[in-house]
């Protein structure tokens, strides 16, 4: 049985972390969020997000905006191969109802989990 917890270890915690993604992702995106990916070198993969005051003002909508993308996250993370992952939101994203927002996201998991193409 796989766990579907979501430990620390899933969590993009430093700096460091985000800027290894933020230098040659693999993008996916919609016009409410922009979904960003590189490969790690670990066995599973990792989860960090960047939600502006600027784009979602109020902090109970940040805070949704954010709790959306963990459980989604954690229920797809088995399927997910071996990438680091940052959700960036867009200001549109707050005018999105839960069930919108976990489909839109479902979508984005799934196009990044397809193999890279060549260059």
């Amino acid at each position: 049985m796989n766990k579907l917890a979501y430990s620390r270890e899933l969590r993009l915690l430093t700096p460091e972390h985000f800027n290894h993604v933020f230098q040659q992702p693999q993008r996916a995106g919609s016009q409410h969020l922009t979904l960003l990916a590189r490969d790690n070198a670990l066995d599973h993969p990792r989860l960090g997000q960047a939600v502006p005051k600027k784009q979602i003002k109020h902090a109970v909508d940040r805070n949704r905006f954010k709790r959306l993308v963990r459980e989604n996250f954690r229920k797809h993370q088995h399927a997910l191969p071996a990438k680091d992952y940052v959700v960036i939101a867009k200001r549109s994203a707050n005018e999105l109802s839960n069930q919108e927002l976990t489909k839109l996201l479902d979508d984005l998991w799934r196009r990044l989990s397809k193999p890279q193409r060549k260059k």
